[in-house]
């Protein structure tokens, strides 16, 4: 498992982010309308393969089980500390369950990460092979609320909250970018490293953290007035 130190330290913080003590539901507040199915874990496999593939509880239960301890950091400029994820690592999933049985026809850069909500955005192959990128159905020893992107969902911590997929339902598997246009092509950088401060494309990370800033609250209050409603 993976640990990290005292919650509050500043030095433990990138650049441009400011410590949140609780761990609100955050996003496009569009997308957290949109009423999810009543579904378990059902990832269907697209794009450039041989055979077609859907990954549920059941295959992904062959695989690893992992429980990693890391920080989520929102490009809006908020983090929240030492968040403890279960699931399994994407690499093993794309060695041992996607290559062999889903076959690809080319090599592949791109992978597109679309969900149940119509959110999508993507992420090089590259990055999604890092050892601590997981698809995560558990969040502090409890299985994912709605809230938090359940039934599964990609955690990558070395990249921006909006790169970390929830809701996962496709995978889709591209050679390279052509033909693939972000959703919202301001706030979707290729990477988003958080290190490097890749908060959206077109402008400097340091702008946009300080253009994101005043949308905070206002996002987390009326995406709770959403979740509110729909469980009344």
């Amino acid at each position: 498992m993976q640990t990290t130190s005292d919650d509050t330290a500043r030095p433990r913080l990138p650049p441009g982010q400011r410590v949140r003590p609780d761990f609100p539901r955050f996003g496009i507040v569009a997308f957290a309308r949109q009423k999810l199915p009543a579904s378990g874990v059902r990832i269907e496999i697209l794009g450039a393969i041989e055979h077609p593939l859907v990954l549920t509880a059941v295959e992904l239960a062959t695989l690893p089980r992992v429980t990693q301890r890391a920080d989520f950091h929102c490009a809006a400029g908020w983090s929240h500390l030492s968040l403890e994820w279960s699931g399994f690592r994407f690499k093993d999933a794309w060695e041992q369950l996607i290559l062999p049985k889903a076959r690809p026809t080319a090599q592949i850069e791109l992978v597109v990460l679309r969900c149940q909500d119509r959110y999508r955005t993507a992420l090089p192959l590259a990055d999604l092979l890092a050892a601590d990128v997981l698809l995560a159905d558990r969040l502090n020893g409890e299985p994912l609320t709605v809230e938090h992107g359940a039934p599964i969902r990609l955690i990558a911590p070395a990249h921006y909250g909006y790169k970390n997929a929830k809701h996962l339902s496709h995978l889709e598997l591209r050679p390279d970018e052509h033909g693939y246009r972000a959703q919202v092509r301001l706030l979707d950088h290729p990477r988003a490293r958080v290190a490097q401060e890749e908060r959206g494309q077109f402008l400097p990370g340091w702008i946009l953290r300080h253009a994101f800033r005043p949308c905070i609250e206002p996002i987390v209050r009326a995406i709770k007035a959403i979740g509110d409603s729909q469980r009344s």
